[in-house]
C-alpha cells in the first residue's frame, strides 16, 4: 500500500518540493518499488487536501530526473534502481534514435524566432549603470588583472554554483575567460597529453570539438538517444573525454536523467578520462526545478563544468567560465606562467557582476528573466498547437530558449525555410548542428523564442503554418 506523503503546511519549503523530497527518498530507500503505479496527480491532491499543481511540478520533476516514466493513458510508474559508487539511482536506459539541424544570416525579419537573441526588456539598466560607474573610480582596476579572473568574482561564481547548480568547488578551481573558444583553447591545452581523442553529442555545439580537432585532437562523434548520449557507442568509440550538455541538450532539448549521468561517471572512471559538462542555460528551466549538475554528483569528480552569464546577464559582458577538476590546476598554473596570460574578460564588468550577484540582483534578475521566458515558451507551445494542429511535433520543451518542431512535409527543409523567409519568419533548420550527416536535410527546425515580442508570437507561427502546410 502507497505511503501517503504528510506535507507541513508551516514549512518554508513549497508543498511540491515536500513531495517531491519525500517520493525521492522513498525510490531511492526502496519503499517505492520498480513498477509501483503512483496514484493519478488529481487522486493525490484529493488525498492530500491540496491543488493539483504542486502534485503535477513534483511528478514532472521526478520524471525529468529519471524516478519516474510516464505511459499514455496509464500514469507514472517508478523506474528501475541501480547503485553505482553507493549511489542508488534509476537505471533505466532508453532505446537509441538520432536526429538532424543550419546556420545564421544577418536579414531582418518580422517574426524572429533567433535560436539565441535574448530579452532586454527588464534588463536592470540603472543597477547595472550604478555598479559600473562604481567601479570607474577605482584606478587600480584599469592596471593588469588576475589572468584567472577577478578573486571575487570567483568567490561569487563558486558559491553560486555551489548553492543553485548543486556543484562542488571553490573559487580556486574557477578559471574565467573572455569567450567561449578562448575557454576552449584553454582547455584544449591542459588535456594534450593527458587525453587524445573527444567524444561529443551529434547531433550538438560545434564550437568545443572544432577547437580541439584544431589542436591535434581527435574527435569522434557519438548518437544520441532519447535521453542523450548513447553511452555504448561511446565505450566503442575508444574517446577518453567526452563533451555534453547534460540539463538541455543542444539542439535537442532533451535532459539526461540520473541514471544515465552516472553511467557517464563510471565511463569516466573506466576510461580515467574526463567530461566536458556544457551548462549554458541550466538556470532556464520552466517548469519543475532546475536539474542539479552532474559535476556535483561525485566528490572530485573529473567533470570539467563550464558555464557563462552570455543568457542569464548579456553576452555584451563576455564573461565566460569553468570550473576545473583539482587535479588539472597545477597544470592550468603552468600553462598561465609558460604563456603570460592575461585577464581575456573586462575587469570593470568583472567586478560589477560580482556585485551584482552579491548584493542579491542576480538572483531577482534570474527569477523575472525565468518568468518572462516561460510566458514566452507557453505561448509559442499553445499557439503551435492551435495552428499547426497535429501536423507536427514538438520537443524540447521546458527549457532553454528554443523547441524543435519535426514535420512530413513534400518540401525540403532549404524549400520550407525560404518560404517562411519570404513571409519575414525566421526558422532554423537543424541541418547545421551535425557532425557525421552535414547533408542532412531531415524536416526538424529550431524554434527560437527568447528574442521575439510576446505579442508577436502568436501571428508569427499562425502566418508560419498558413505558408507551410497550403504548399504539401
Amino acid at each position: 500500500m502507497l505511503i501517503v506523503p504528510k506535507l507541513d503546511p508551516n514549512s518554508e519549503v513549497p508543498y511540491y518540493i515536500q513531495l517531491y523530497t519525500f517520493f525521492k527518498k522513498e525510490i531511492i530507500n526502496g519503499g517505492l518499488l520498480s513498477g509501483t503505479r503512483l496514484p493519478s496527480i488529481r487522486v493525490m491532491a484529493t488525498q492530500l487536501h491540496i491543488s493539483t499543481t504542486p502534485v503535477e511540478l513534483a511528478y514532472q520533476q521526478l520524471l525529468s530526473e529519471g524516478f519516474l516514466t510516464s505511459k499514455a493513458k496509464s500514469g507514472y510508474y517508478v523506474q528501475p534502481i541501480q547503485t553505482f559508487n553507493g549511489i542508488t539511482v534509476p537505471s533505466d536506459l532508453r532505446p537509441s534514435k538520432p536526429y538532424p539541424i543550419t546556420a545564421r544570416d544577418s536579414y531582418s525579419y518580422a517574426y524572429d524566432f533567433h535560436i539565441s537573441k535574448n530579452d532586454f526588456s527588464n534588463f536592470p539598466h540603472k543597477i547595472w549603470r550604478s555598479l559600473y560607474q562604481e567601479q570607474l573610480s577605482n584606478s587600480d582596476l584599469l592596471q593588469y588583472g588576475d589572468p584567472q579572473g577577478e578573486p571575487a568574482l570567483r568567490d561569487s561564481i563558486s558559491t553560486y554554483l555551489r548553492q543553485f547548480r548543486g556543484l562542488r568547488c571553490s573559487a580556486e578551481q574557477v578559471v574565467i575567460g573572455g569567450d567561449q573558444y578562448t575557454i576552449s583553447s584553454l582547455l584544449s591545452l591542459m588535456l594534450k597529453g593527458r587525453t587524445t581523442s573527444l567524444g561529443f553529442e551529434d547531433p550538438g555545439y560545434h564550437l568545443l570539438p572544432s577547437t580541439f580537432k584544431r589542436n591535434g585532437f581527435e574527435v569522434k562523434a557519438i548518437p544520441l538517444q532519447e535521453d542523450g548520449l548513447d553511452v555504448e557507442s561511446l565505450y566503442r568509440s575508444k574517446a577518453n573525454t567526452v563533451y555534453i550538455s547534460p540539463s538541455h541538450q543542444f539542439p535537442k532539448g532533451m535532459t539526461m536523467p540520473i541514471a544515465k549521468r552516472l553511467a557517464l561517471l563510471d565511463w569516466v572512471l573506466n576510461t580515467n578520462g574526463y567530461i566536458i559538462e556544457d551548462d549554458y542555460d541550466g538556470e532556464f528551466r520552466y517548469h519543475g526545478r532546475p536539474i542539479p549538475s552532474l559535476q556535483g554528483l561525485m566528490e572530485d569528480s573529473p567533470v570539467i563544468y563550464m558555464g557563462s552569464f552570455a543568457q542569464s546577464v548579456s553576452p555584451a559582458l563576455c564573461i565566460h567560465y569553468m570550473i576545473l577538476p583539482k587535479v588539472l590546476l597545477l597544470i592550468y598554473h603552468e600553462l598561465k606562467s609558460e604563456l603570460y596570460l592575461e585577464h581575456s574578460a573586462s575587469r570593470l564588468n568583472q567586478i560589477a557582476l560580482h556585485y551584482f550577484i552579491e548584493r542579491g540582483y542576480f538572483e531577482k534578475h534570474l527569477r523575472r528573466m525565468r518568468l518572462l521566458y516561460q510566458r514566452k515558451h507557453d505561448i509559442v507551445l499553445q499557439a503551435i498547437k492551435q495552428h499547426f494542429k497535429n501536423k507536427v511535433t514538438v520537443s524540447g520543451k521546458d527549457a532553454g530558449f528554443h523547441i524543435l518542431l519535426t514535420l512530413e512535409h513534400s518540401s525540403t527543409a532549404e524549400q520550407l525555410v525560404s518560404a517562411a523567409k519570404a513571409a519575414s519568419i525566421r526558422i532554423t533548420p537543424m541541418t547545421y548542428t551535425w557532425w557525421s550527416e552535414p547533408g542532412n536535410d531531415a524536416l526538424e527546425f529550431i524554434l527560437g523564442f527568447g528574442g521575439i515580442d510576446e505579442d508577436q508570437i502568436e501571428e508569427g507561427i499562425r502566418t508560419l503554418a498558413e505558408i507551410w502546410f497550403p504548399l504539401a
